[in-house]
């Protein structure tokens, strides 16, 4: 963190490079410059909740496709793993074209 001194080193150079004059124009620019971030970060933020929620309707879509195909091949699918599950069902399916 900045103290005391630092600041007002930092005010003293800012007022010689620009002048007493300028400060208000710079401050305003600045305040521009940080609310168009901070704009900038909350549409970010917002963008990566509505994939994280997309992915999260994706998954739990593919679940229930997974579970119907299981259920219509008999196979209980409750306790097993989309893994295992598609596992049982490739299993299931290659028995059914054997026989």
């Amino acid at each position: 963190m900045l103290g005391t001194q630092e600041l007002i080193l930092i005010i003293v150079v800012v007022l010689l490079l620009f002048g007493a004059s300028k400060i208000p124009e710079l401050a305003r620019n600045l305040g521009r410059g940080v609310a168009e971030f901070k704009k900038a970060q909350k549409e970010a933020e917002m963008e990566l909740r509505d994939l994280e929620k997309d992915l999260k309707a994706s998954k739990e879509e593919k679940r229930k496709k997974l579970e119907k195909i299981a259920k219509d091949l008999g196979i209980n699918p409750e306790g097993k793993s989309d893994e295992e599950l598609l596992e049982e069902i490739n299993k299931a399916l290659s028995e059914s074209k054997k026989g």
